[in-house]
């Protein structure tokens, strides 16, 4: 096709062929990445097409150009195709890097038939707290038990209204740790329903704790040479609920506590814990009345702490769910907050569970 349009003289009867003959398949999908020798072919089709438009566009459009123009079509094809498979190769990467992690994972997890009194390690469960609540592992023993506690009330409430039950998943691993999931699927009001705790505990190296917390200068920052991997600990609690009724919003919230103990090889480095999470609203259809309920409900529970949380979170909320190609925000917004330790963590915590 190209090597007629090129030997053609710029004549108008040529111009009238050119434009009437078939531009093959240009919107079909990229033969490129199932046969490679299909870029030659492919890039001489669109690079006729592109002469075509010139020549329809622009009468007086020389061969000179028609030549450069195909030229050009053929390189930033190449190029295209080159930048494809570039990126195709860090998925591969990305992806096997992420399979195998999430292999070893699986592997160290252990199905139990029952739920343990704690997802806790050894000395950190409610033996490990005193009666000022303090002691090892006091703030973690709280944290998993105000989201245990949580996690059987939101349980019980959902299945008072939808008449259905959870079913419960339960897992812990060898080295401390594991989680409870209950789903409820296909019920009567909600089509699923999820609410899941989870205990973890890992390591992370330096520069994922640098990410995490935004240190690089003071007192928290740790040696890029000197410090091993960070041993941390967190836990939480997520659910998302999807109504059958369309007029039903749909519910999402999760809230977490994190902690990092010394990193190995740094004697005497400080430790850091902090709070975060969130929850939003995100409707089929808007009803006001609906909107105005969930978030005067936020407002409220935020102003018993600080009545400066709620503008702050619920502006951190709308620029986290911010999609960025589409220039809108997904859902109606709600709260979110992150790397909160300005303040004595009894009281974070208290807030935590007012929420």
């Amino acid at each position: 096709m190209v090597a007629m349009a090129v030997a053609c003289p710029p004549s108008l009867a040529c111009r009238h062929r050119l434009a009437a003959l078939p531009i093959g398949n240009l919107h079909s999908p990229d033969p490129i990445s199932h046969n490679p020798s299909a870029l030659y072919f492919s890039s001489r089709s669109r690079a006729s097409y592109s002469i075509a438009s010139c020549w329809r566009s622009n009468p007086s459009c020389g061969l000179s150009e028609l030549k450069r123009q195909l030229f050009t079509g053929v390189v930033e094809r190449k190029k295209r195709m080159i930048g494809h498979e570039r990126m195709r190769m860090r998925m591969r990467i990305v992806g096997k890097v992420a399979q195998e992690a999430e292999v070893r994972a699986m592997e160290d997890e252990q199905m139990q038939s029952e739920r343990p009194a704690t997802l806790l390690r050894e000395g950190e469960g409610a033996e490990g707290v005193d009666a000022a609540g303090g002691g090892a592992g006091a703030m973690r023993a709280r944290y998993e038990g105000m989201i245990r506690r949580a996690q059987d009330e939101i349980c019980a409430a959902v299945e008072g209204i939808d008449g259905g039950q959870f079913r419960e998943d339960v897992w812990t691993r060898a080295g401390g740790g594991g989680g409870i999931s209950r789903v409820l699927q296909n019920g009567n009001v909600w089509e699923k329903a999820g609410v899941n705790v989870s205990v973890v505990y890992g390591t992370m190296p330096p520069e994922a704790y640098r990410a995490a917390t935004g240190s690089g200068s003071g007192t928290s920052a740790i040696p890029v040479n000197k410090a091993g991997r960070i041993p941390f600990f967190a836990a939480g609690i997520s659910s998302v609920m999807h109504p059958k009724n369309p007029f039903a919003p749909t519910v999402h919230f999760n809230y977490r506590y994190f902690e990092t103990d010394a990193p190995e090889g740094v004697d005497g480095a400080p430790r850091s814990w902090w709070f975060g999470g969130g929850t939003d609203l995100t409707p089929s259809y808007i009803i006001e009345e609906d909107v105005s309920h969930f978030h005067k409900i936020q407002k409220q529970a935020c102003d018993k702490f600080d009545p400066e949380y709620y503008p702050k979170f619920k502006k951190w909320c709308d620029n986290y769910f911010l999609i960025k190609h589409r220039g809108e925000r997904r859902g109606l917004g709600g709260i979110f907050f992150d790397d909160l330790n300005d303040r004595d963590p009894a009281d974070l915590f208290a807030f935590s569970t007012g929420l």
